[in-house]
Formats: structure tokens, C-alpha cells, sequence
């Protein structure tokens, strides 16, 4: 059980990381392109649009399938719980970008249009404004991605990705090893427990309002 874990801890971790390090551009994109925004590009904001909208369709036993090639291009395999981190990534980071537009969105335009006349440049209003008026909601939106990977990481499991759900599919499931099935269980309702109130926390205590 003990490796099993370290290696869900492991995918969830570089996941999160990676998804939000893609999405989260992707998602200031998707607000400051917006009509009437900082940065108002309504053909570039659709195309993104459609492409997140695309990806997020796609149930991710088939994608991480599709995307075998890529993960074999980027870790050299596509097994193991480092070649499912790619596709975790990649599932992950659509969903993120939307996350992070819903959050972005949040933000009163009064304030934005108060950076503006004090002659603020784009990117400060994003990053000195927009970003730290809309933190509460974007750490309830880490934490709702942090929930989905897991999800997904034991989905993995299926086709070799390592982690909880291999053990429950091989052991719990396949050898009729039903204590290791609701041990998995018991062990990713508490992670999820654990993670949900601490991002209700950590959401609460960076909340100014």
C-alpha cells in the first residue's frame, strides 16, 4: 500500500503543477481577450475557447491512450507513473484554464477600471490586481483540480499508470482481494477530505473581504 501511495502523491503533485502552470496563462488569456476587456481579441479568445472546450470532451481513459506518443517523446515510456503525469497534465490543464477564467471573472471592473486610470500596465493589473482580488477563489479552484487528478491518477491505473488505482484494478478488483479494494477506497476519501479542508483554510484566511 505504502509505494502505491507515494506514487498517487507522486502524479497528483507534478499534475497540479504542471496543469496549473499551463492553464493558468491559458486562462488570463481567456478573460483579458474577452469583449470589452484589457485586451479585447474576440477571434483569438473563440479559437482558445473551442480548443479548451475540445479537450475538456474528451473522456481521459481515451486521451491518455492518444497521447501514449507524446509521453513517450517527452519520459521515453508510456508506463509508469511518471509517463501518466503527461497525460494528467494535459487533461488537467483545460479544466484549470477554465477554473482560473470563472475565478479572474469574479473580479469587480471597478477596481480594474481604478489600475487603469492610475496608468497601470496589463500586466500589473493582472498579477498586482486581478490575481490577489480573485485568490480565495482560485485556491478553491487548485483544490477542486488537486480532487479531479486524483480522479483521474486512479484512472491511470487501468493502463498501467501506477499509483492507488493500479493496486485496487490488480489487486482488489482482478485477484478478488476485496480488503485491498476498500482500503484503496478508505485511503483516497481521506486524502480528499484532507485536501478539501485545506483549501476551505487556506481560501478563508486570504480572504480581505
Amino acid at each position: 500500500m505504502e509505494q502505491p501511495l507515494w506514487e498517487s502523491l507522486y502524479m497528483v503533485f507534478f499534475s497540479t503543477f504542471f496543469s496549473v502552470l499551463i492553464g493558468l496563462p491559458l486562462g488570463i488569456i481567456l478573460v483579458i481577450t474577452d469583449k470589452g476587456h484589457l485586451s479585447e481579441n474576440i477571434k483569438l479568445n473563440h479559437i482558445l475557447g473551442t480548443i479548451i472546450n475540445i479537450m475538456r470532451s474528451v473522456p481521459f481513459i481515451i486521451l491518455i491512450i492518444a497521447i501514449f506518443p507524446l509521453s513517450r517523446l517527452i519520459v521515453g515510456t508510456t508506463i509508469g507513473p511518471t509517463a501518466a503525469i503527461v497525460a494528467l497534465s494535459v487533461a488537467a490543464a483545460p479544466f484549470v484554464a477554465r477554473v482560473i477564467e470563472s475565478s479572474l471573472k469574479e473580479v469587480d471592473w471597478g477596481v480594474i477600471e481604478a489600475s487603469i486610470s492610475v496608468g497601470a500596465t496589463i500586466p500589473q493589473i493582472i498579477f498586482k490586481v486581478m490575481i490577489p482580488e480573485s485568490l480565495p477563489s482560485l485556491i478553491l479552484g487548485v483544490t477542486l483540480t488537486i480532487i479531479n487528478i486524483l480522479g483521474y491518477s486512479a484512472m491511470a491505473g487501468a493502463i498501467g499508470g501506477g499509483g492507488l488505482g493500479d493496486l485496487a484494478i490488480r489487486y482488489g478488483y482482478q485477484r478478488y482481494e476485496t480488503d485491498v479494494l476498500i482500503a484503496t477506497i478508505i485511503v483516497l476519501i481521506v486524502f480528499v477530505e484532507i485536501v478539501q479542508r485545506l483549501g476551505n483554510y487556506l481560501a478563508k484566511k486570504v480572504d480581505k473581504r
